[in-house]
C-alpha cells in the first residue's frame, strides 16, 4: 500500500511541477521540434535533443521489455499505457506501476511480439543503438545550448527529468521480472535471495537494464510457477 500511495504521489507531483514550477512552454517551438523529428530531419536538431528524446523511446524499450511480460498476469493489460507513455513518457507509465500487483509468474505462450521483446538479440541491438546515441550526443552535441533550452523550455525540461524518473522507477518492476525467470527470490526471514544481482541491474543508470536484457534468459512457454 505504502509503495502504490508514493508512485501515486510521484504522479501527481510530476503533474503539479509541470503545471505550476517548470518553464514555460514554447508550443511554437516544440511543435517544430516535433515536427523536424518526425520527418527526419535530424540534422536540424542539437544532437543533445536528439538523443534524449531517443532515449526515452529506450527507455519505453525496456519496460515493454518486462512489463508486456507482467500484464499478462495482471487484472489491467499493460498496453493501454504502453500507448500513452508513448505520448506523455513517466506520465502514462506510472498508473500502471501504481495500480499493478506484485506477480512472479508468467503462463502461456509468447506470440511474435513477446518473442521480440524476450530474445537476446533484440537487447543486444538496443544496446549498440544506444551507445550510438551517447557518442553522437558527447561528440557532437551542443551541451551549452541544451542546458539553456532545460532551463527556459517546459519540453526539454520535462523530458530531462521523465528521463530521470525512468531509471529510478525500473527497480519497482526488476524484481517480478528476475523471480519469473528463477533468479530472484524471497526467503523465510524476508532476505532477498540474490539481492547482490538485482542491486547491480537496478543501480546502474540505463545500461543495467539494457544489460539485463542482453542476459536475461528467455521465458519458456507455458511456464506456470
Amino acid at each position: 500500500m505504502l509503495k502504490k500511495l508514493l508512485l501515486w504521489s510521484l504522479w501527481i507531483g510530476f503533474i503539479g511541477y509541470l503545471v505550476f514550477i517548470a518553464p514555460p512552454l514554447h508550443g511554437r517551438e516544440t511543435l517544430s521540434l516535433l515536427q523536424k523529428l518526425l520527418t527526419f530531419r535530424w540534422g536540424e536538431i542539437n544532437p543533445v535533443i536528439f538523443a534524449l528524446f531517443s532515449l526515452i523511446g529506450v527507455w519505453l524499450f525496456i519496460y515493454s521489455a518486462l512489463l508486456f511480460f507482467d500484464g499478462r498476469m495482471q487484472p489491467i493489460a499493460f498496453w493501454p499505457f504502453a500507448v500513452a507513455a508513448i505520448a506523455t513518457g513517466t506520465l502514462g507509465l506510472l498508473p500502471y506501476l501504481a495500480l499493478r500487483s506484485p506477480n512472479q509468474t508468467f503462463s502461456g505462450t509468447k506470440d511474435a511480439f513477446l518473442e521480440l521483446l524476450d530474445s537476446r538479440a533484440t537487447g543486444v541491438g538496443v544496446l549498440l543503438f544506444t551507445l550510438g546515441l551517447l557518442v553522437y550526443a558527447l561528440v557532437w552535441g551542443d551541451w551549452v545550448g541544451f542546458w539553456q533550452q532545460f532551463s527556459s523550455d517546459r519540453f526539454i525540461n520535462g523530458m530531462s527529468l521523465a528521463f530521470c524518473l525512468f531509471a529510478v522507477l525500473f527497480p519497482t518492476i526488476l524484481a517480478d521480472d528476475l523471480a519469473r525467470r528463477g533468479y530472484f527470490s524471497w526467503g523465510a526471514e524476508r532476505v532477498p535471495h540474490n539481492s547482490q544481482l538485482f542491486w547491480l541491474i537496478a543501480l546502474i543508470p540505463l545500461f543495467g537494464p539494457l544489460a539485463y536484457l542482453c542476459w536475461r534468459p528467455p521465458l519458456r512457454t507455458m511456464v506456470v510457477q
